[in-house]
């Protein structure tokens, strides 16, 4: 096929290179600069690579409006229309034919294609392009494009393509993939750092260096914000503040199709465009007229709490690479301008690297993906970066929860029909077992809502945003409205009533852990995972008794309720009647009364309790082990003997032998069920627990061979000459210590120790008044060098006592040396 290509581009001077590669090897790595032309021409090259057969090329862009734009441009570049030879397929929209040969689709729909045909039947290659945002379709899609290959088409073509990724670590991955590099084609861009205002938000000082570029630069401008409502805020700035000839366009995803596309066209002659955009124009896209940047410095990503099984968006501070791209959007057409919000000491603190979503996302959709595909181990498969275990665990415990896996792992007939719904795994659990209620219309269009943000409006309450969807007939609403419906036949049944009212019940299909209960303050809620969670005191729904939440946002611990339904209790009973747990709960008071209650719980949320006259003793018993637990170990009365075999036998275990039980403070916190709960038997009061019941416990823990052992390498006291019993600190600074008078230990020439001999007793020397004289490990060293001073300074103030010139050959003695007639 001949193509009628346009102006060259510096991708032009590799591809000989390029195709040769992938003539002879199944895999390649190709680094372009941005504006190097690798998007649209490299799959326009392969079409006539011998190769490739009659077989179709897979162009992989990592959002649909970069999709769209590839697809477009590379259709110009034919001539042609989109669908004739070059076609895309995002969510909500396709245009393909029998005639497409280039299909650029999302991550996300390529992973719905290999899923339902692993053999890839048709596709020739696939083109992973801007593989360095390492998005988590991105890292699943590329592991299991290679399991293809090397388990069933060792002739499918693989290529990852993008401007700053590890090329060698990628070609690593890729079995050792040749390299190509090319030089892209970007004009010098002055960088402008403005200091960032704390005093300010961001959009106000953005909105003012807005202003200042309008009057410094010609050209069109490309903002980089945060997000959504940044973008929303200074667009309300700069409305009415703005030069006639300039054109405000706001570009995120949450926008419908028509104003994105809008936003990436070339401003009218004669005017200016300022596009005011979220991460999504940060790569693949050539925005016509762009000579100027400005930089917030801010992204906002995913963060996922293994903790709490929730998924909070979190403002960062944008990377090094990020910026760099950020910045050559100024330079793609024509030399530009480039004003960062922050000091240019600062770029050095930047992170070099987004962090890959894979080690940061909720894993969920990922193993229910790999169980569908064969697999529950993910070391099995190509991952640049492995899961991390704990959001690991936390997706396998819920998908358990959905019945989606069996206990070791392997996806279920359960599993398999959420899988094959291209849902996150608890909106899929809610379309099918809605469907079984008849209430499948409710549940994919609450999916919709969920999964396509910036639909219905911006209520929290998502009840309304139902019904102002079933209302919208722009382009973007009809869209959803079709896709719930494939979705309703992908469920088995058919669309149904739109029932705005069961939300609640229907959302708690999908998020049983966020289920809410007010506590508090109007608008203060618990969720069923135990976090806590606010509405605004004045939104409606903050007097409801009971909500399921479907997003919340900031921090975990008391998040602020973005999107929810009410819920009755009677539903919550009816629903979740297997999960409701009964049990009795005691309570201490101040005066250390009982206070006992029978109370009904849905996880942390207490949803029903009667007071009890008389609760069992088991209930007390353990009601004293949760008040020990939460006073701590320490508040205990402890005995000095028991403090003082506890430091033996912690010092026999630090120095000598961990046969011995472990009887620190943090072992017998974590352990009280184990070892002081058999021994409360009738007690019901804190004060109850005193030190004879804490002696039985600590002799329960140590039997006769742990005894045994104790006293021989670690015995309470050590026996002077005089037979005085000198007990032994095992937690002095300076080791086992005993303090005795000097007297008691003449006649003695080895100095004293413990643990078989091998560790000296530090010895504390008193004088006949019992004060400190000397300290020594070092007994005989002691009698030949500085007891003759201390000999001379003692016989002067203690002449009745014996102070002999060689202790070694004296008696000891507790005595003074004149008897009395």
């Amino acid at each position: 096929m001949d193509m009628p290509l346009s102006s060259p581009l510096p991708i032009d001077d590799v591809l000989p290179e390029f195709l040769s590669v992938l003539e002879t090897g199944n895999c390649a790595v190709l680094v372009a600069e941005p504006g190097a032309g690798k998007t649209t021409r490299v799959p326009l090259a392969l079409l006539n690579a011998p190769w490739r057969g009659d077989g179709k090329i897979l162009v992989l862009e990592p959002r649909r409006l970069a999709a769209r734009a590839a697809a477009r441009r590379m259709a110009a570049e034919l001539g042609e229309q989109v669908g004739d030879t070059v076609g895309y397929r995002v969510r909500l929209e396709s245009k393909v034919s029998q005639t497409t040969r280039i299909e650029v689709v999302t991550e996300g729909v390529f992973i719905r294609m290999i899923l339902d045909d692993p053999e890839l039947t048709g596709v020739s290659a696939v083109l992973f392009d801007e593989y360095h945002e390492r998005a988590l379709d991105t890292d699943l899609g590329l592991a299991l494009a290679l399991d293809v290959q090397s388990a069933l088409r060792d002739d499918l073509r693989i290529v990852t393509m993008s401007a700053t990724l590890d090329a060698k670590a990628v070609a690593n991955l890729l079995g050792d993939a040749s390299i190509i590099e090319s030089e892209g084609r970007s004009f010098p861009v002055e960088t402008r750092y403005i200091g960032r205002k704390p005093d300010q938000k961001i959009e106000q000082q953005l909105a003012q260096v807005i202003r200042l570029a309008l009057a410094e630069e010609t050209g069109s401008i490309l903002v980089f914000l945060p997000g959504q409502a940044e973008i929303r805020r200074t667009v309300e700035l700069l409305s009415r503040k703005l030069p006639p000839n300039c054109q405000l366009a706001p570009l995120y995803g949450g926008l419908d199709t028509k104003a994105q596309d809008a936003a990436i066209r070339p401003a009218p002659a004669g005017t200016r465009k300022i596009v005011l955009s979220s991460a999504i124009a940060q790569t693949s896209l050539t925005i016509e007229g762009v000579r100027v940047v400005i930089d917030s410095g801010l992204a906002r990503v995913p963060r996922f709490e293994p903790q709490t099984g929730l998924t909070r968006l979190a403002t960062v501070r944008a990377s090094r690479a990020s910026a760099d791209q950020r910045r050559g959007r100024a330079g793609r057409t024509e030399p530009g301008v480039c004003y960062r919000i922050w000091s240019e000491a600062q770029t050095s603190a930047l992170p070099a690297a987004d962090t890959p979503e894979i080690l940061e996302a909720d894993l969920c959709g990922l193993m229910l993906d790999l169980a569908a595909w064969g697999t529950s181990d993910p070391s099995q498969l190509k991952f640049m970066d492995p899961p991390p275990e704990a959001a690991w665990a936390e997706a396998r415990k819920l998908l358990s929860a959905l019945e989606a896996l069996d206990p070791v792992g392997r996806v279920t007939h359960e599993g398999k029909r959420l899988a094959a719904l291209p849902l996150h795994p608890r909106l899929a659990h809610m379309v099918l077992k809605a469907a079984e209620a008849d209430q499948a219309c409710t549940a994919t269009l609450l999916a919709a809502l969920l999964s396509e943000p910036g639909l219905g409006g911006r209520s929290a309450d998502i009840r309304a945003r139902l019904r102002h969807l079933r209302d919208d007939t722009t382009p973007r609403a009809r869209d959803a409205k079709n896709l719930s419906i494939r979705w309703c036949k992908l469920a088995g049944t058919r669309a149904g009533k739109l029932e705005p009212e069961t939300a609640g019940i229907l959302l708690a299909l999908a998020y049983p852990d966020r289920v809410a209960q007010a506590r508090g303050a109007r608008g203060r809620y618990r969720l069923a995972n135990g976090r806590g969670a606010e509405l605004p005191p004045e939104d409606d729904l903050a007097g409801e008794p009971f909500l399921v939440v479907a997003d919340i946002q900031g921090k975990a611990a008391n998040g602020r309720i973005v999107l929810c339904a009410p819920v009755t209790l009677s539903e919550i009973e009816e629903r979740f009647h297997n999960q409701i747990t009964q049990k009795d709960v005691v309570q201490f008071g101040k005066d250390g009364g009982l206070k006992a209650r029978r109370v009904r719980m849905y996880g942390a949320l207490e949803l029903h309790s009667k007071t009890l006259d008389t609760p069992s003793g088991d209930t007390i018993e353990r009601a004293l082990i949760e008040e020990i637990r939460r006073l701590g170990i320490d508040r205990l009365p402890w005995t000095k003997d028991q403090k003082r075999l506890r430091g033996r036998v912690a010092y026999v275990r630090s120095n000598d032998t961990r046969d011995l039980p472990d009887l620190s403070d943090a072992a017998l916190q974590r352990s009280l069920d184990s070892w002081l709960l058999p021994f409360l038997a009738g007690k019901k009061s804190i004060a109850a627990v005193d030190p004879a019941c804490l002696g039985n416990a600590l002799a329960a823990m140590l039997p006769f061979e742990a005894v045994s052992i104790l006293n021989e390498k670690a015995p309470e006291a050590f026996t002077a000459p005089t037979g005085t019993q000198a007990a032994i600190d095992y937690e002095g600074e300076t080791g086992p210590t005993i303090s005795i008078r000097v007297q008691e230990l003449f006649g003695l020439d080895e100095h004293p120790s413990v643990c078989g001999g091998s560790v000296p007793l530090t010895l504390e020397l008193l004088s006949p008044a019992h004060r400190p004289i000397q300290i020594t490990k070092d007994l005989p060293g002691f009698w030949k060098g500085s007891w003759a001073d201390v000999k001379a300074d003692m016989k002067g103030r203690y002449p009745k006592h014996p102070w002999p010139d060689d202790p070694t050959a004296a008696q000891a003695t507790r005595k003074t040396k004149y008897k009395r007639n």
